[in-house]
């Protein structure tokens, strides 16, 4: 355990970096940290909000709980107008800097202190590497050149030069938020990527506590949209056998600078909190100190669902919920073609797709169509952002189509009202349904759990679940028993209370 010194009076207690999530998105995320905040009255929390393009976020999604004395949001691809170009040669000992940096990832090394602290000093930084230094200096010039020509497989300097310059210009901004965000005690980032990056030049700058969150592996993550990308050009003629040579050089690269700042991310962080054991396992493929790592599952309250429960009606409603925002990695075509087929056997069922349709309007199109080009209007329904208290009780399954989860409340939420799921292999999902512990199994089954992007066998679950009395009956027995005895809510507050009183108090033990 690192200890640090603080020196000055602080705004709050705790930072939360919060990439492309709350306030302004609603989802499992989001909810969770609402949770944390209003769990903890006794901590400030200043919030730092990250989000791409300024145009893809509208208003404040979430009343502020009162304990957070400070918001601040920042748009990484907001338009820079820098000064007109001037000839400057750049600082030859920060650029040296920058490479043995770079060098370091390339041999797949931990990047020494004293280099990582000097490249965090100097960015963004005069006499270090201003903004103005990246895009137009001769050191930053020979570096690019540099590395295209050693490293680069493709035969577009262009496209290099100008990857390069998109893929590092938000990082003087996030220099700047370090440098100028109000003072606090312990910073928090709810995932890896810019928001860890952040954190790591945080506690580097202040010399304050870093702890990391992860609910799904960022990296991995964005390492599938990457790969699906329409905005990266890869070369036609390309051809091999290996699914990660098929991917073009340009777009590797992009893959790659994510796995290297969520690596600088997991150096910084004094703890590093994964959501089940599979995700904490590839935290430490991905680099995360072992001794570093620690699994806090999510949770919540199953009080809050026991009107659900009493609200549920004698036997099994014929319908399908999906909840969550209409987005690809939801997979919401493979619940809408499974649809087809429980139709098919049960013809009175339906299928409801309950959240938000304004992240990705061109996907909720597609799936809009795919719903009437199978002839499913009316018994699969578009319900938007809806109260989940009120839609669960009407529901006779929850399913999850997704294919990449963490650990879903969803899930959590489903069982307390006593509902069964059926979700596939993805994240937390078969632990939340199967059980974890030894103890845990005990409990049975509170569903199914089947493939990615198979129809076929979803809609098989869903109706043997339906259609058998007894499963279903000890399917909702079992994950109510579940969220019960290992997924509370004030289980999840307790070790984030303990984590945050440990950091601060060796924080405050070295200051006196």
């Amino acid at each position: 355990m690192r200890f640090f010194k603080r020196k000055e009076p602080h705004v709050a207690d705790v930072a939360l970096l919060l990439e492309g999530t709350y306030p302004f998105i609603r989802g499992g995320v989001s909810s969770w940290v609402h949770q944390i905040i209003n769990g903890m009255p006794e901590y400030r929390f200043a919030l730092v909000f990250l989000g791409g393009d300024r145009a893809h976020y509208g208003e404040q999604l979430y009343d502020l709980p009162e304990n957070v004395v400070h918001l601040e949001c920042h748009y990484l691809m907001d338009a820079h107008q820098p000064d007109k170009p001037r000839p400057r040669d750049g600082n030859p000992k920060a650029f040296a800097a920058q490479r043995r940096l770079h060098d370091s990832f390339k041999a797949n090394e931990w990047v020494p202190e004293q280099v990582l602290e000097r490249v965090f000093r100097d960015l963004g930084e005069p006499g270090g590497i201003t903004r103005q230094d990246f895009l137009f200096s001769r050191e930053s010039w020979q570096v690019i050149d540099e590395s295209f020509r050693k490293y680069c497989t493709e035969p577009s300097f262009v496209d290099y030069f100008w990857t390069i310059r998109t893929m590092h210009a938000p990082l003087f901004t996030l220099a700047e938020i370090a440098r100028t965000m109000p003072s606090v005690r312990l910073v928090h980032s709810i995932s890896t990527g810019y928001a860890g990056l952040l954190g790591a030049m945080i506690s580097e700058r202040r010399k304050i506590p870093y702890l990391i969150s992860e609910h799904g592996i960022y990296t991995k993550e964005r390492k599938i949209d990457l790969s699906q990308a329409q905005w990266i050009d890869d070369p036609t003629d390309q051809v091999s056998a290996n699914l990660s040579d098929q991917l073009g050089y340009i777009r590797r690269l992009w893959i790659r600078f994510f796995e290297v700042i969520g690596r600088l991310a997991y150096q910084k962080a004094n703890t590093i909190v994964s959501l089940y054991t599979g995700n904490q396992a590839r935290q430490h493929q991905d680099g995360a100190p072992v001794d570093r790592t620690c699994i806090i599952p999510n949770g919540i309250d199953p009080e809050r669902f026991r009107a659900a429960r009493q609200a549920r009606p004698p036997g099994i409603p014929k319908v399908l919920g999906l909840v969550g925002r209409v987005v690809p990695i939801k997979d919401i075509k493979t619940f809408i073609r499974a649809m087809r087929s429980v139709c098919e056997q049960i013809p009175e069922a339906e299928g409801w797709i309950v959240g938000p349709e304004d992240e990705d309007p061109a996907y909720v199109s597609e799936c809009r169509n795919l719903v009437r080009s199978l002839g499913l209007e009316g018994r699969v329904r578009f319900l938007g952002f809806q109260n989940v208290n009120e839609i669960l009780p009407q529901l006779g399954l929850m399913v999850l189509t997704s294919i990449s989860e963490a650990l879903p409340l969803v899930i959590l939420e489903a069982h307390a009202a006593g509902l069964p799921c059926l979700a596939t292999d993805v994240g937390a999902c078969r632990e939340l349904i199967e059980g974890g512990s030894e103890d845990d199994r005990a409990l049975g089954h509170s569903g199914a759990v089947v493939p990615i992007a198979d129809p076929q066998a979803t809609a098989g679950e869903a109706v043997r679940l339906l259609t058998d009395s007894t499963a279903w009956t000890a399917a909702q027995t079992a994950g109510l028993k579940r969220v019960e005895q290992f997924y509370t809510l004030q289980s999840m507050f307790q070790q984030y209370r303990g984590l945050y009183q440990e950091l601060l108090t060796n924080l405050d033990g070295k200051d006196n």
